[in-house]
């Protein structure tokens, strides 16, 4: 696939990256320990950019115990002392202390919901939404999913990283349709049901 095109903004020096673009970016997600994952490390990212954080994807599942929701609601003060000295991950407390905080919300939605997944996906019927707007970065999609996470006690988790979120989990399709994973991403969705911009 080396010949094939792909979003212009993927730097295709980095294998990490590109990897993921093929196999995972826009594909839709349905299970929740992926997402619980993703969703953690989306809020990382604030102020930084994914491929950072990509590159930092195995670091962070091992200081985080494999993204075991239980085992970080637990963590304790000693735990937290832990990440902050790790270097393989991103140390900033607030973070640390949002990803446990957001881990309990988590579950929370889980309990209403019966899954994080049928949350999540609710918002748009269950339905992939094609995105039109290239260089957008928020939509009244995920600034209403910001709103309601906030609401329900989550932190780190503004318009624009949720933006970011749903275009990873495949909630919105944001390849570009000269891109090889495009269409790939749509026979992706285990509903195969399309939306417009939102």
């Amino acid at each position: 696939m080396q010949n094939e095109t792909r979003c212009s903004w993927l730097n295709l020096s980095n294998a990490v990256y590109v990897k993921y673009h093929d196999e995972e970016w826009g594909r839709p997600l349905y299970d929740d320990q992926k997402l619980y994952e993703l969703l953690i490390l989306e809020c990382f990212q604030a102020g930084l950019s994914w491929e950072c954080i990509l590159n930092k994807r195995e670091n962070f599942r091992v200081a985080f115990d494999q993204f075991d929701i239980d085992r970080i609601i637990a963590y304790d003060d000693i735990k937290k002392q832990e990440l902050m000295g790790n270097p393989g991950i991103i140390r900033n407390r607030l973070k640390i202390k949002a990803a446990i905080n957001n881990s309990i919300v988590f579950k929370a939605i889980q309990k209403e919901y019966g899954s994080f997944s049928d949350y999540i996906w609710s918002f748009t019927d269950h339905k992939v939404v094609i995105e039109e707007f290239t260089v957008r970065t928020t939509s009244p999609l995920s600034d209403a999913i910001s709103k309601d996470l906030k609401k329900r006690g989550m932190t780190f988790v503004g318009s624009t990283i949720i933006y970011s979120f749903l275009q990873s989990m495949g909630v919105i399709n944001g390849h570009s349709k000269d891109c090889m994973c495009y269409h790939a991403v749509l026979k992706d969705s285990k509903r195969e049901k399309t939306a417009g911009p939102l």
